[in-house]
C-alpha cells in the first residue's frame, strides 16, 4: 500500500521525545542487526496464524534485529508468512530452547487447550529475558491460579489485557473494570509485579511501584481485527532493542494510537483501517519523530 503519510495538525512530537526518549535515538553508523535485539512470538494455533504474522512483522518494521515466528502447530503454514521472508519460523515450543533471544511474545493466537497451557508452563520455567504476555495466554492465567502464581514470579514481566481479560484475571465483570480502570490496572500490576496495559480508548498503562501512564494518542479506527497483536508485536520490539519495560509499554501503546491518527489524517480510516497498516504507519512515524529530533538539536 503506498500511502503519502500525514501528521494531523498539531501533533506533538517534540512531546513525544521528551517521553520517551529511549525510543526516538537515533541509531549509530556502526549498528548491525544484533544491536537491536531477537525478539520470538509464540502463539499462532491452527485457525490463527494469522496473529503471529502480525505481531512478528510489526516488530520488524518497528526495528527489531530479529525475529523469530513460532507457530503452535505441528506444521508450519509457510503460505501465510511467505509476504514477510525476513521473518524467521520455528514451531513454538523449539523456540524454547533457544539461549539468544532478547525478548518474548507469547499469547497471540495461542489457543487456551491443554496443549497451550502446557507451552506456557514451559515459558516460565526457561531463559528470563523480558517476556509480554497478551490475548490468550492471559485467559489462561485467569483459568489456572497455579500458572498465575507461577507467572507473578518472572522477573521482567508484561501484561497487555482488554477489559474483558483484565476482568478473568481479576475475578469480576468487565463493566466493574471500566467502571474503575486505574484501580483495576493497579490491582493487576500490583499481583504479578509486571508492567500492565489495560488496553481501551485512553489505555491505561501501570508498573508494579503504582506509577500510571494514560495514553491520549488513538481512534475509534484501533477497532479492527489483529489490532491487539499489532500492539504486542510493537512493545515486544521495544522491549528487544532494550527499552525498558515502563517505556517500551508506554511508548508503544503512544505509538500504535498515534499511527491510527497518522493513518487518519492521510485518508486512510478510521473505518476500514486494517491492523497492518498500523505497522506501517508506527515505522514511518518512529523514523519522522527521530528525524525531527536531529533537526531541532542542529
Amino acid at each position: 500500500m503506498n500511502v503519502f503519510y500525514r501528521l494531523p495538525e498539531g501533533f506533538p512530537l517534540e512531546e513525544a521525545v521528551q517521553r520517551f526518549p529511549q525510543i526516538f535515538r537515533p541509531r549509530q553508523a556502526d549498528s548491525h542487526k544484533g544491536t537491536f535485539g531477537t525478539l520470538a512470538v509464540l502463539g499462532g494455533a491452527a485457525g490463527m496464524s494469522g496473529a503471529v504474522v502480525l505481531a512478528s512483522s510489526s516488530a520488524l518494521m518497528l526495528g527489531c534485529g530479529k525475529v523469530w515466528a513460532g507457530f503452535h502447530q505441528p506444521v508450519l503454514p509457510m503460505p501465510l508468512i511467505a509476504a514477510y521472508p525476513e521473518i524467521m519460523l520455528d514451531t513454538a515450543s523449539a523456540l524454547l530452547k533457544r539461549t539468544d533471544l532478547s525478548a518474548r511474545v507469547a499469547g497471540c493466537g495461542l489457543g487456551c487447550a491443554a496443549e497451550a497451557a502446557q507451552l506456557l508452563w514451559a515459558v516460565f520455567q526457561t531463559a528470563s529475558d523480558t517476556l509480554l504476555l497478551d490475548a490468550d495466554a492471559l485467559n489462561l492465567l485467569a483459568h489456572d491460579g497455579a500458572l498465575a502464581a507461577e507467572a507473578a514470579l518472572y522477573p521482567q514481566l508484561v501484561l497487555t489485557p482488554h477489559p474483558a481479560e483484565a476482568a478473568r484475571l481479576l475475578g469480576t465483570e468487565t463493566s466493574v473494570v471500566q467502571s474503575d480502570r486505574a484501580t483495576a490496572v493497579r490491582r493487576l500490576a500490583e499481583r504479578f509485579r509486571a508492567v500492565v496495559v489495560l488496553k481501551g480508548h485512553r489505555s491505561l498503562v501501570c508498573d508494579g511501584n503504582g506509577m500510571l501512564y494514560e495514553n491520549l494518542s488513538g481512534n475509534a479506527g484501533l477497532a479492527t481485527a489483529g489490532s491487539g497483536d499489532v500492539l504486542s508485536g510493537i512493545i515486544g520490539s521495544l522491549l528487544a532493542q532494550g527499552v525498558e519495560p515502563f517505556q517500551a509499554a508506554c511508548g508503544g501503546v503512544w505509538l500504535h494510537g498515534a499511527a491510527a491518527d497518522v493513518l487518519r489524517a492521510s485518508g486512510v480510516g478510521e473505518i476500514g483501517l486494517l491492523a497492518g497498516e498500523l505497522a506501517l504507519a508506527a515505522r514511518w512515524l518512529r523514523n519522522r519523530t527521530i528525524e525531527n529530533k536531529s533537526q531541532l538539536s542542529v
